[in-house]
């Protein structure tokens, strides 16, 4: 092998590996706060990340509370009078505390304070207490809400990146939902 060619193969051995490690989504140091619908890390600093099997084996135990923090799409402000609105319904794990719109990356006070109040009602008060926190597959709703979580001082969260995607996958049953009230609306 000539030495150019030989060189230019070193090279390519070394920017390849970089290029793909660039392209795994990364933990990062903020929250995420534009196009929540990508591919998730496969980490979260200081909360476990579950399996499907394992959220399952949490769920059937009863030892923790999961806490959906999918969005829900709010009523538009024009709508003629007379309109009929009829909120998409939302399906998710048996049990679960519905807090809406909590996953954003920048939350506005209001929704910031009912995320801490929706937290202590599902932990009881006791922030040692295991909270599932989950969305949809490649939602990062659901890791900012947790990564809040842990800024919070909760000191046993788990994250389920699959969501209801995933528990849905594997044939698990869900429920019809209901969020809890936002003193907002």
């Amino acid at each position: 092998m000539s030495r150019p060619l030989a060189a230019a193969f070193v090279v390519a051995l070394l920017v390849v590996p970089a290029l793909a490690q660039q392209q795994e989504p990364f933990e990062p140091e903020g929250y995420r706060t534009d196009n929540y619908r990508a591919p998730v890390p496969a980490t979260l600093a200081g909360a476990r990340v579950l399996t499907t099997g394992e959220a399952e084996a949490i769920w059937r135990a009863s030892s923790g509370t999961f806490v959906d923090v999918m969005p829900r799409p709010p009523k538009p402000k024009n709508l003629p009078a007379g309109t009929v609105w009829r909120d998409a319904p939302r399906r998710n794990i048996p049990g679960s505390l519905w807090l809406p719109d909590t996953g954003y990356g920048n939350l506005p006070r209001a929704m910031d304070d009912y995320l801490q109040r929706g937290l202590v009602r599902a932990s009881r008060g006791d922030k040692a207490a295991l909270l599932v926190i989950y969305c949809l597959a490649d939602c990062w709703m659901s890791w900012n809400a947790a990564r809040r979580a842990l800024a919070y001082g909760y000191s046993n969260i788990a994250w389920y990146p699959d969501g209801t995607d995933g528990w849905e996958g594997a044939k698990l049953p869900t429920e019809e939902a209901q969020p809890e009230p936002r003193p907002d609306q």
